[in-house]
């Protein structure tokens, strides 16, 4: 299974904006820090926004923020919100499906059940999960601050 780039690109901008404790984040700065497109960290901003992840916050020092707490964002939840539908093979989608083979088939149910494990084991983690390192994660996005105000907040394991 490949995950689209749209919901990398929306994962990576709820790290970026949990580890910057220095206030709201510019989304240009989320898209220097990844070497992305600004257009589309912009659209996975928006997205995270109308979810409720993200907060938008107008003006000179502007930027998102979270709107909830790392460890009330699970992982496998932003991925399914992001991820259309997860059409792996054809079958899954009843209005493209000519497989003859569908009616009988023993694929698509094995396929059906890697999708399910796979949102299985992404729910088991959070955005806190994936910052529990702020001090390693921090220098490598180029924020100065490591992560300092996330420390304590956050546990790994």
């Amino acid at each position: 299974m490949r995950m689209t780039q749209f919901s990398n690109f929306a994962i990576r901008v709820l790290m970026y904006t949990a580890l910057n404790d220095a206030g709201p984040t510019p989304v240009p700065e989320i898209a220097r820090a990844y070497g992305a497109s600004y257009d589309h960290m912009k659209k996975a901003a928006a997205l995270l926004c109308r979810l409720g992840y993200l907060k938008s916050v107008r003006g000179r020092v502007g930027g998102v923020s979270l709107a909830r707490l790392p460890q009330e964002i699970g992982i496998g939840e932003v991925i399914r919100a992001t991820e259309n539908d997860v059409v792996l093979v054809e079958c899954f989608d009843s209005s493209t499906n000519t497989c003859p083979l569908e009616p009988a088939c023993i694929l698509k149910r094995a396929l059906h059940e890697a999708v399910d494990a796979f949102f299985a084991s992404l729910d088991r983690y959070t955005l806190a999960d994936l910052i529990c390192h702020p001090e390693q994660l921090s220098p490598l996005l180029a924020l100065t601050s490591h992560g300092a105000g996330i420390e304590g907040r956050v546990r790994c394991g």
